[in-house]
């Protein structure tokens, strides 16, 4: 992966500012980036404000995913990618490009709010999240809290937006789980996006990337404990 001058979330302060057809999008400077920029930013493998399908998939494999998950993770700009390209035109992108200015427009339905209507932080919203849901008061969620969390947020006549909030946050307790529960802070910095470039640097270090959840967990844990949920035993 191409080193990037960036902000504390990652962000490249020399993107470039042509025409879409040109690889790049001009909506927004990359300057003055949003949460839900930063987000994403991390997967912008060339820094040219456009996520290609190649894009998630090696940024997936960056974070730890196996290859079978990060195959998954095509269903992203499958779905997210003409919202994102309807800042431009109404034809869908041909190679299912993601475009990182005007990804405010693929927000979805039965989603937590925390993200604005233009990618914006809700910081309110985010704890109040935690002061609603963290019945055990830990800083953090459980698997049962998060599927309370799920089950609120579902608005009525919304399949598509409760999938996606569903597989957005499987993937964030795979990707972040600690003893069983994803903890406040991991999780804000998941929001701007400056968790993925700590991982990736944990990922270069002896001790690794402590976190997370993979087959590999599961198979130990029902051999050994004959439960998933090994944490439970502790």
């Amino acid at each position: 992966m191409a080193n990037k001058q960036r902000y504390d979330n990652g962000y490249d302060s020399n993107a470039s500012t042509d025409t879409p057809g040109e690889h790049s999008a001009p909506i927004l400077e990359r300057t003055d980036p949003t949460a839900l920029q930063k987000h994403v930013a991390f997967f912008d493998r060339d820094n040219d404000n456009i996520l290609w399908p190649s894009d998630i998939y090696n940024g997936f494999r960056e974070l730890g995913f196996g290859i079978i998950f990060s195959i998954g993770s095509l269903l992203i700009p499958l779905f997210f990618s003409y919202p994102t390209r309807l800042a431009y035109s109404y034809f869908p992108d041909p190679y299912f490009r993601i475009y990182i200015n005007s990804m405010h427009k693929a927000k979805h339905g039965s989603d937590t709010g925390i993200y604005d209507s233009d990618g914006h932080l809700r910081p309110a919203l985010f704890d109040e999240l935690f002061a609603k849901f963290d019945k055990s008061g830990k800083g953090s969620l459980d698997v049962d809290e998060l599927w309370m969390l799920l089950s609120n947020n579902r608005a009525a006549a919304d399949p598509a937006g409760w999938s996606f909030a569903f597989m957005e946050w499987w993937t964030t307790w795979l990707l972040l789980q600690k003893d069983g529960r994803v903890w406040k802070e991991d999780l804000r910095q998941c929001y701007d996006g400056s968790l993925f470039w700590r991982i990736q640097e944990d990922r270069t270090k002896e001790k690794g990337w402590r976190q997370g959840y993979g087959w590999r967990d599961f198979v130990r844990s029902m051999y050994k404990e004959g439960t998933w949920k090994e944490w439970t035993l502790r």
